[in-house]
């Protein structure tokens, strides 16, 4: 695709993100200040604190309102259209002339009544790609659909997006590559830097709210032959000034890049892992934007208890799962037998939305401008699937006992259906027992975990057994659970079910816990 390890990536998520650097501050066994982070995402860390206290720092460290909204989207579309996809190609050079953008039969009503009915949030366009050939009549530079036949030179396909996503009900996003082959002063840095941030506002200020930006991070030549050195914190300022909404994926510091392009998530995935920062020019400082240096986050192991020894900052930056429903990222006619099956599909989601990340499908239209059918046949055959197989908690209606719980958080809080309650444990209990006793035995192979989130990820293990009558028998286990977990095993018939948190950060949280059987 357009993303690797040595090129990085970006993205602009669209909500509010205030609680950069908040002052609710305790102190150190060493005795210097060290924020809880009980009111923020982010954290600086004294030299010299013991690991103890960064650990449980770092359970209390919460996503911004922004970071939570986006995390509950869950599953969001990508779209890849553009000249790539009249060329064949997935790479354009630049050099591709306007006159071959001409969709026969454009239809963004399509696109987004197609992702809605399949149960996605939010539409990510590529308004320009690495070849530089812009989607909207960009001011900036006459590559664009200004030059071409398609309507005349008179359309806006991120203008006629935007306006279907509203319609629809999603959330509305765009992508905008800094890699510009096209673009005669990329290479000169100064330059292309002011181009790419007036292209930037043109997007950010004539089509409504902006969920998401995504910031490609690839940095190959121009036409010229040198190379641009990004001036990504001055992108983030316009982000932050057009759309306050916004919040920053990958090579900035509120969103990471899962680390493959597979759609598969770690089976430990922590959303509160060390980050690389620059000293303060000023104290306090006034946001992450000023102190973040982006880093290679692909390793297996980001934030267990090894890695964030010794951190000099902890964050809240959660994972985005990328993959596309194709083998390509643009529409190829070759491809069209080889779209992902619902049962591959449902595999992606169990292992990237059920490992505590958000799920982005890319779903590239075709040369009318239309999804194709095959696609769309799979995207309504997962979604009936889910829908099937998510439509009865057989725990609902269980009666639950922990061997302890919070006066204020009781056990079961899990079992209801308000996302504002949740049971924990009462003065930092760090492992309890929770016991399900089920109306009456059920069969199922699917367990949901979800933690609160909102005061922070906790457990680092757990496991569930099934009453066979005469003993507990242990039907599955995990490490991490974070904003969701979702666990498939073998069929398991019981009405009785133990819950075992067998190691926390602190006191555990649970908001939701959830027994199912998978559709077919």
């Amino acid at each position: 695709m357009f993303r690797r390890k040595s090129l990085g990536a970006v993205l602009v998520i669209g909500f509010t993100a205030s609680l950069y650097l908040s002052c609710c501050r305790s102190r150190s066994s060493s005795g210097e200040a060290i924020t809880p982070a009980q009111e923020s995402n982010f954290v600086l860390i004294p030299s010299g604190v013991p690991a103890e206290k960064i650990v449980y720092t770092a359970a209390h460290i919460i996503p911004s309102p922004n970071q939570l909204a986006w995390q509950e989207m869950e599953f969001i579309a990508f779209v890849h259209f553009g000249m790539n996809t009249f060329t064949d190609r997935e790479w354009g050079e630049g050099t591709e002339s306007p006159s071959l953008f001409n969709p026969t039969d454009f239809d963004a009503r399509q696109w987004a009544r197609v992702l809605k009915e399949a149960g996605l949030k939010m539409l990510i366009v590529t308004a320009k790609h690495h070849d530089g050939f812009c989607l909207w009549p960009s001011q900036c530079t006459e590559h664009s659909v200004r030059s071409s036949p398609w309507r005349q030179g008179k359309g806006d396909v991120v203008r006629e997006v935007a306006e279907a996503c509203r319609e629809a009900g999603l959330k509305f996003g765009i992508y905008l590559s800094p890699w510009d082959r096209h673009e005669p002063t990329y290479g000169d840095s100064p330059a292309y830097n002011e181009h790419f941030r007036s292209q930037l506002r043109e997007l950010l200020t004539n089509y409504g709210e902006v969920g998401e930006v995504w910031f490609d991070g690839a940095c190959g030549e121009g036409p010229n032959g040198k190379r641009q050195e990004y001036d990504w914190p001055s992108y983030y300022r316009v982000v932050r000034e057009c759309q306050p909404k916004a919040v920053i994926f990958g090579m900035g510091p509120d969103l990471r890049w899962v680390g493959t392009e597979t759609g598969y998530g770690r089976e430990t995935e922590w959303s509160v892992v060390p980050m690389e920062i620059r000293e303060p020019m000023i104290k306090p400082a006034p946001s992450l934007d000023d102190l973040f240096i982006p880093g290679d986050m692909t390793a297996d192991d980001l934030g267990s208890r090894g890695k964030i020894a010794g951190a000099r900052a902890l964050a809240w930056y959660p994972a985005e799962t990328d993959v596309s429903i194709r083998p390509g990222w643009f529409y190829h006619a070759s491809q069209d037998e080889e779209v992902k099956t619902p049962e591959k599909l449902m595999d992606i989601y169990f292992s990237s939305v059920g490992r505590n990340g958000v799920l982005l499908l890319n779903v590239p239209p075709d040369k009318r401008g239309h999804i194709h059918e095959n696609d769309i046949k799979s995207l309504m055959d997962m979604r009936r699937i889910l829908d099937t197989t998510f439509q009865t908690n057989l725990v609902s209606g269980a009666r639950v006992e922990a061997s302890n719980e919070n006066e204020d958080h009781p056990a079961r809080s899990i079992l209801d259906e308000d996302k504002g309650t949740y049971w924990t444990t009462a003065g930092g209990v760090e492992s309890a027992v929770l016991e399900f006793a089920l109306p009456e035995k059920q069969t199922f192979d699917l367990a949901m975990l979800q933690e609160n989130i909102c005061v922070g990820q906790r457990v680092e293990e757990f496991s569930l057994e099934s009453w066979n009558g005469k003993g507990w028998v242990l039907f599955v286990q995990g490490t991490t659970i974070g904003y969701k977990r979702l666990l498939r095993f073998p069929e398991t018939t019981t009405d009785k079910v133990r819950l075992t948190i067998i190691k926390c950060r602190t006191s555990p949280t649970l908001s939701a816990f959830g027994l199912f059987k998978l559709a077919s």
